[in-house]
């Protein structure tokens, strides 16, 4: 079991964050605090591995707390209201970055990535299913494979979407959602950075702006999409 902490000053944020935690069976909550002050008292008497941390509070803030350095420091996740912290939370290497309102499922992948890090620190690795590297859709009248590895971006047009691949120049074209594609793509290989555009985040060549450059393509994302853009670029940086 993960220990946890929440440390946010409002009250309905905190119930919020307690109320997702007892729906993870490998969550454990500790306590819930309204300031850091309290949450120094409690990691005094209290062993805590995972921390669900707000940004903006009266006294401390999450990101001088961080700053300060803890000793035997736990994991941290931060979720607040503000987009514009991402790039401070990632250099104070916070877990992740979850901006409010925090949808479950969105907690859930939060939640997970900290019980694999949990694991791995502990020696504890298990066997994860393997990702898949291909898959077959209708086009055409016919069945036809794409490499995952092939993929450079997907292309939503309402009912249709276009698979874009390297050193192929016409894109396939399934009659199949972008909602639909982004479920079969594993999330940490491929991003959607914009409701028109999922993008292989390994073939991001460079960043300007609001800008992706992608081998023979340019591609828009917007701020929805810029904490998990910045998460995956912070961790390769």
């Amino acid at each position: 079991m993960i220990r946890c902490l929440v440390i946010d000053d409002e009250r309905f944020a905190r119930e919020l964050i307690e109320d997702n935690i007892r729906l993870i069976p490998f969550l454990d909550l500790v306590a819930s605090c309204k300031n850091t002050d309290e949450a120094m008292k409690v990691m005094a008497v209290e062993q805590i591995d995972l921390v669900f941390l707000d940004i903006q509070m009266p006294g401390l803030s999450g990101i001088h707390w961080l700053k300060a350095g803890l000793i035997n420091a736990p994991m941290v996740v931060m979720i607040t209201a503000y987009e514009n912290y991402a790039l401070d939370g990632f250099n104070l290497n916070v877990l992740d970055y979850v901006v409010k309102p925090v949808a479950f499922d969105r907690f859930l992948k939060a939640a997970t990535k900290a019980m694999e890090l949990y694991l791995l620190k502990n020696k504890q690795v298990t066997q994860l299913p393997a990702e898949p590297s291909a898959l077959f859709v209708n086009s055409d009248y016919s069945l036809v494979r794409i490499n995952m590895d092939q993929i450079t971006y997907v292309e939503g047009l309402k009912d249709y979407i276009k698979i874009y691949q390297l050193n192929i120049e016409r894109p396939i074209i399934p009659r199949l959602t972008l909602h639909y594609m982004e479920g079969k793509l594993p999330s940490a290989r491929f991003l959607r950075v914009h409701r028109s555009y999922i993008v292989t985040l390994d073939k991001i060549i460079s960043v300007k702006k609001n800008r992706l450059y992608l081998p023979g393509a340019d591609i828009p994302f917007t701020d929805n999409y810029r904490a998990q853009l910045m998460e995956y670029i912070g961790q390769h940086s």
